[in-house]
């Protein structure tokens, strides 16, 4: 089990990312035709509360990580996946404030498929006297 409380044990943006990478695949079913079930879940008060408050603790940031502001499209993820048997039976996965973490959807799939390229890398600002390109 995944944990926010372990994760913020790593410093780096991709120790983190490491951390949480579930090595998916694409085309795998998760709720198939049950979508419905994880449809009504997530409009519901209390995902919306924990929502909110998961992205006030990370300030909004990917991963957690200071500096690494979300501005659009910020995903509040499920470090543990839920199962349909989870919403179905209430298990405290789905709303465990310690389960989730905030990542962009670029973040979110590259955890969900393994694939380290989706990542964004940091932004390197040049200098003066910088006279190199690459």
């Amino acid at each position: 089990m995944r944990t926010y409380s372990e994760l913020i044990e790593f410093d780096t943006f991709e120790d983190r990312y490491r951390y949480l990478r579930i090595n998916g695949q694409v085309g795998c079913e998760t709720f198939g035709h049950n979508r419905w079930i994880n449809q009504r879940f997530y409009t519901s008060r209390e995902w919306r509360r924990l929502r909110r408050d998961a992205i006030v603790r990370d300030q909004g940031c990917d991963l957690g990580i200071p500096g690494r502001e979300i501005h659009s499209g910020l995903i509040v993820h499920h470090m543990n996946p839920i199962t349909q048997r989870d919403l179905e039976y209430g298990t405290s996965v789905a709303l465990d404030l310690d389960n989730l973490i905030c990542t962009t959807l670029r973040t979110h799939n590259a955890i969900h498929f393994g694939d380290e390229s989706l990542l964004l890398t940091e932004f390197i600002p040049r200098k003066p006297g910088d006279t190199k390109l690459w």
